[in-house]
């Protein structure tokens, strides 16, 4: 009788065992199921920005230092020690306040092409992402150093077909030495005219006051209104007299040569249709001049000498938010899939992904200031991820593998984690941001100490020094690592240790995206 109850038991339990694991299968598949459909139901749309991700939050606030550091003029409210006031005669040859701006790396040069695209970029940042900065109290400081910019460039467009776009000798700048606030040698200026155009700055330029009419219409709107009369001036100048600046001014091609200036054109009327809601920039990105330089299909490199890819994501909100009677355009279309092919050629493993990458994922383009392109990348792929996520998009198509706002997301992060210090380095290349980071950034100002009293050669020694930098050039994104993912901490290495001004607007841009979760803005107006 023993034995026999013993054995039922125990076929009892088998059987319970066995129905288990059945309805745990079911169960899985079923999970399983539902997970590999997801790409097809869309994901909630996000609300108010949500918890602060403290990392991105406090790397952001590194992030905006470094624009204080590269002003120029007479500061106010001077948050770096070890800055001054500087250039306070730049100008004064054609009689014109050309004091403010900013340096564009780390010589003392203002030069208008870079400077202008770093307003841009500031802009396009606060305008999508200002709540998402203002949680973390950098909403005021992006505005006060897009202001700074924008003054300048205000009063170096002392005319409708006149704008003053270099203030400096680039040659005789590069051999000297010394700090912004010690400079002696001359500065005298560049200026483009009906004589010797030059359509890409001048476009540029539109494209900055354009931008940054948005973000100050309702703070100040009569200073919007000026910044909107000179952008729709500066692009009726650079669409008429159609010569690359390159051309009319070759020296120029030493340091920002411009490949060509069809993108800055689409990219300025892009901004002035945002700005003022006038068809007619619309129809002109979208006709003749779309198809003559939209380069539909083929994705490129966002960069302060193409726009492109930054001009089709730009547009593609167009059609993603149905902006009233826009929203069924062709060429709209033609910018939203070229938009889709810049997605898709970043995300790793899709069908069309780029390998211009390092071994850790990050996209890799150029050995000099290689983080411009991992970062600027993923700054139009925050966007765009954004845009899904609040329409409701749920998903892009690669080839007919899909990916959704999830996964763009997670290659924004992917590069922006590279930068603070998930690489085989260890280092982040953000100055000031975590335990390690570059100590011989190639910088005049921070390589020099404030009470140094040294003339334009003799403040090589300080290059030349094997101690580190005194002055902590906080906020400075470094040009970045090589293909093979090393980099030499070395003043002397502008190629990896050169930070810019328009590298920083972009970093800016990326790290707000990723402070915290918030819907993207119906419209930029």
């Amino acid at each position: 009788m023993g034995e026999k109850s013993r054995s039922g038991g125990c076929c009892g339990w088998f059987l319970v065992l066995v129905i288990l694991a059945v309805i745990v299968v079911a169960i899985v598949l079923v999970v399983k199921k539902r997970t590999d459909n997801s790409s097809d139901h869309p994901a909630p749309i996000p609300g108010p920005p949500g918890a602060v991700v403290h990392k991105y939050g406090d790397a952001l606030k590194v992030a905006m230092q470094f624009f204080d550091i590269q002003k120029s003029g007479k500061l106010e409210d001077n948050k770096i020690p070890w800055r001054g006031n500087s250039g306070l005669k730049d100008g004064s040859e054609a009689k014109l306040d050309l004091t403010k701006g900013m340096y564009d790396a780390g010589d003392t040069m203002k030069f208008g092409f870079p400077m202008a695209f770093t307003a841009t970029v500031l802009s396009w940042s606060i305008l999508e992402y200002g709540d998402q900065m203002d949680t973390v109290g950098q909403l005021q400081p992006a505005q006060d150093n897009l202001r700074w910019i924008t003054d300048y460039l205000v009063n170096a467009h002392p005319s409708e077909n006149v704008l003053y776009i270099q203030v400096g000798d680039p040659e005789k700048d590069h051999k000297c030495w010394e700090r912004p606030e010690a400079m002696t040698m001359e500065r005298p200026l560049t200026q483009i005219n009906t004589s010797s155009p030059g359509t890409e700055v001048a476009a540029e330029t539109a494209a900055a006051m354009a931008s940054a009419s948005l973000v100050f219409k309702t703070s100040d709107s009569e200073y919007s209104s000026k910044l909107l009369k000179h952008a729709k001036q500066l692009f009726g100048f650079a669409d008429k007299y159609r010569v690359s600046y390159s051309e009319s001014i070759p020296e120029v091609q030493t340091y920002y040569n411009s490949t060509g200036y069809g993108d800055e054109l689409l990219w300025a009327a892009s901004w002035l249709f945002h700005a003022t809601g006038d068809r007619t920039y619309l129809d002109y990105v979208t006709g003749e001049n779309g198809k003559d330089f939209a380069n539909w299909g083929s994705p490129t490199w966002f960069s302060w000498d193409n726009k492109l890819a930054g001009t089709q994501v730009l547009l593609s909100r167009l059609s993603f938010f149905g902006a009233k009677g826009v929203s069924d355009n062709s060429g709209l279309r033609g910018y939203r899939k070229t938009a889709e092919a810049v997605i898709c050629g970043l995300l790793p493993g899709s069908p069309s992904a780029t390998k211009s990458r390092t071994d850790d994922g990050l996209i890799w383009v150029s050995q000099w200031n290689a983080l411009q392109h991992p970062v600027a990348s993923a700054f139009l792929a925050a966007l765009y991820s954004d845009y899904m996520l609040t329409t409701r998009t749920a998903k892009v198509s690669c080839s007919g593998k899909s990916y959704t706002p999830a996964d763009i997301r997670k290659f924004v992060k992917s590069q922006a984690d590279y930068v603070l210090g998930d690489n085989p380095m260890k280092m982040s290349y953000l100055v000031g941001y975590g335990d390690k980071y570059p100590q011989y950034v190639h910088h005049r100002g921070a390589s020099i100490p404030a009470d140094a009293k040294t003339g334009c050669t003799d403040g090589f020694k300080w290059l030349e020094s094997t101690k580190p930098n005194p002055n902590v050039a906080t906020g400075a994104l470094v040009g970045g690592p090589f293909l093979n993912e090393s980099y030499i901490d070395s003043r002397n290495n502008s190629m990896q240790a050169e930070p810019s001004t328009y590298n920083s607007a972009v970093l800016v841009g990326l790290l707000s995206s990723l402070v915290t979760t918030s819907s993207a803005v119906q419209s930029l107006s």
